[in-house]
């Protein structure tokens, strides 16, 4: 027996934890790059999120499957290892990591941008190391705070996007009535490879929801919740941007603005006046927050997983917090991480993270590839349109996406996978033995919640 804590505590349901997973997504940002979307999709903004919410679902498909064979807070670096193998569970969750790690800068830039444009006295980055600092000491202290702000917070985000709903009803009924709406989701100008281009930018919207698989030993039944919070995740987000962008696009037909990166404060301040859209851009903002919280949250117990299991050092980043049960050092080392913003443009942070996000999607598809296949052979018979055929096509889909990244952040993916293979040369001995993984003794059903604080811990290689 040990005194170190190695289960995280399991004790969020249903409901929080798709709250969790919303946050993470962010919801308000379908306001924020609507313009974007509508120039892409040549005015069809509403249809490019249809299509990458499907394109998204059969992903989350894939890792409901897993989520429900493999309940622990590994994600994706879990299914590979177990499904693939070690090594290319290793590379997984290292691919992850780039993500992981670079998602709460982006997100806490993001924050600091937006604050310092509608408060330019108080400088830009002293908002960044507000907003660090916050997020951090609600993750130090749980998840149980963290969903109670994140609640809140949602709240507020959810009624102002109801408002702003309202407003654009009334606008676009007074502005083409019924002909606009239509045409908000197909026009003369729009075309299929349109909207698709649009569909696969509108994609990056929905990075997080996988999120949601990493808290599966902080859950009451996990096998039962996480799948089930995965999928909603997926339907609520989708739904809100698919309902959004086409009410914004009623207001606004067409595919033209004087700045599309703004485009979404302009619409705000022409169907609600200026005051509107600045409470809904702090309001917005205040939802921004809320995701910081969650992809630190998400990140850091991605990290205490592959620390735990010895891929990452063991005795920085495998601990928790006798008494919180949290994994603090993860959190700080994200929360420092997030500080190196105030050194790189949005540009640039923004850059890193999509390569792994996508790679990630892509592996967890073919995992469930290699388990059906692994229990057909066993046996055990699964159907083969669920099981073979929707992964096949969400790994496909996957991979388009890769290939719509930039020049530069594919470069940047690959120079990460190549020291995360490094790193697996030298802990598997130049690929000779497996990667690390830690197994725990009987005492721990497979089901477990993951209430137990301590138990015995067997390490192997």
């Amino acid at each position: 027996m040990t005194d170190q804590p190695s289960r995280l505590r399991g004790d969020l349901g249903l409901v929080s934890v798709v709250a969790f997973g919303v946050a993470y997504m962010a919801p308000a940002v379908v306001t924020s790059i609507f313009g974007v979307i509508a120039v892409t999709s040549k005015g069809a903004a509403p249809t490019a999120y249809v299509i990458a919410t499907g394109a998204m679902l059969l992903t989350g498909l894939s890792y409901a499957k897993m989520a429900k064979v493999h309940p622990s807070s590994g994600s994706v670096y879990t299914y590979a290892r177990k499904e693939l193998d070690s090594r290319v569970g290793f590379l997984a969750g290292w691919a992850l990591l780039l993500d992981y790690l670079f998602l709460p800068m982006v997100a806490w830039l993001l924050q600091a941008i937006y604050l310092h444009a509608q408060f330019p006295a108080v400088a830009e980055w002293a908002w960044l190391v507000i907003n660090v600092v916050l997020a951090t000491v609600i993750n130090v202290l749980g998840l149980k705070v963290a969903d109670r702000i994140n609640r809140v917070l949602l709240l507020g985000v959810t009624a102002i996007l109801v408002v702003l709903a309202v407003l654009c009803v009334h606008y676009g009924l007074g502005h083409g009535g019924d002909a606009a709406a239509g045409h908000a989701f197909w026009n003369s100008a729009t075309s299929i490879s349109a909207v698709t281009a649009a569909a696969a930018v509108a994609a990056y919207a929905f990075l997080g929801f996988d999120a949601v698989s990493t808290l599966s030993e902080e859950v009451r039944d996990p096998r039962r919740t996480i799948p089930r919070a995965i999928i909603l995740t997926v339907l609520t987000g989708g739904g809100v941007f698919i309902a959004i962008s086409f009410l914004m696009q009623w207001a606004h037909p067409g595919a033209s603005f004087p700045d599309e990166n703004s485009a979404g404060y302009l619409l705000s301040t022409t169907v609600g006046g200026k005051t509107f859209a600045d409470v809904a851009n702090i309001v917005g903002m205040l939802g921004g927050f809320a995701s910081c919280v969650a992809i630190q949250a998400s990140t850091s117990r991605l990290m205490f997983v592959m620390g735990r299991d010895g891929a990452l050092p063991r005795r920085i980043f495998g601990r928790l917090h006798r008494k919180l049960l949290t994994p603090v050092v993860n959190v700080l080392v994200i929360g420092a991480v997030g500080l190196l913003a105030m050194n790189l443009s949005l540009a640039d942070a923004t850059s890193f993270i999509n390569f792994g996000a996508f790679l990630g999607f892509t592996l967890v598809n073919l995992c469930v590839i290699a388990y059906a296949v692994r229990q057909w052979r066993s046996g055990t018979r699964h159907s083969a349109v669920r099981y073979l055929l929707l992964p096949a096509v969400g790994a496909a889909v996957d991979v388009y996406l890769i290939t719509q990244l930039g020049g530069i952040a594919v470069e940047l993916g690959l120079a990460w996978l190549l020291i995360g293979i490094v790193w697996l040369a030298v802990i598997t001995k130049g690929f000779r033995r497996p990667a690390p993984e830690l197994r725990i003794e009987a005492g721990e059903a497979e089901g477990s919640t993951g209430a137990e604080t301590s138990e015995a811990v067997v390490p192997t290689t």
